[in-house]
């Protein structure tokens, strides 16, 4: 499954420009009897199979057992963690190494969240297969955060979210496609014009689709359109 998620776009670049270094592992590999088995049922009876404490305490000792806590974070995907948001994507971007334990099944057996865990992160509300495609969706979040991987660093600081607002309306060429037009104000040249508008879609696109992030909406210090003059111009 990650195959293809590390040979694509921006992850794939961090890669190549030695940003992230990326490794998956497969619990079966820390399995001793000869079906590789990771699962069994829980005590006290319940549907479903439980990932087992063994293979994932034998990989964690091997891999990570050495690590400073301070240093790093082993997280477990699951439903009943804390909710994804940019704030976090922005706390995991600062941690120098990051592990994600993939859950199955049922999940996994407590005693590994006790020993092991340093918490749980959940990607919303519902439930999945396994915890790949949530390991996935941090990744990215974190990865485009790094220092470097995104060529313009503009464009993480101004997106949705960062300022705790939605992020405004945009549009590129032709000016008018199908009747419909461009704003006026884009077309303008005036950058400090351009500046309030995007300010102001942003503050009414978040009130209409999000008023929950208003109460902690930032008002950024200097709009994402501003353009750079270059000298004499």
């Amino acid at each position: 499954m990650f195959d293809s998620f590390l040979s694509h776009s921006i992850v794939k670049r961090a890669i190549e420009k030695k940003k992230a270094d990326i490794r998956v592992h497969n619990l079966r590999d820390w399995t001793h009897d000869r079906h590789r088995t990771c699962d069994d049922r829980p005590f006290g009876g319940g549907p479903g199979m439980l990932m087992k404490p063994e293979p994932v305490f034998e990989a964690y000792d091997e891999l990570f057992g050495k690590k400073k806590k301070s240093d790093f974070r082993f997280i477990y995907l699951s439903a009943q963690g804390r909710r994804l948001d940019q704030k976090k994507a922005v706390e995991l971007s600062q941690v120098k190494e990051l592990a994600f334990l993939c859950g199955h099944y049922e999940g996994v057996d407590e005693r590994i969240v006790e020993g092991l865990v340093t918490e749980e992160i959940s990607i919303g509300d519902y439930i999945l297969t396994g915890g790949e495609i949530p390991a996935m969706a941090v990744i990215d979040a974190v990865v485009r955060l790094i220092p470097g991987v995104v060529g313009c660093a503009d464009s993480t600081e101004f997106e949705s979210f960062a300022q705790n607002l939605l992020e405004y309306p945009q549009y590129t060429r032709p000016a008018v496609y199908r009747g419909l037009e461009v704003p006026a104000v884009l077309l303008s040249g005036n950058h400090l014009k351009i500046q309030e508008w995007q300010k102001e879609q942003a503050q009414q696109r978040t009130l209409k689709r999000r008023p929950d992030l208003l109460p902690r909406a930032k008002t950024a210090p200097d709009a994402p359109g501003r353009v750079k003059k270059r000298k004499g111009k």
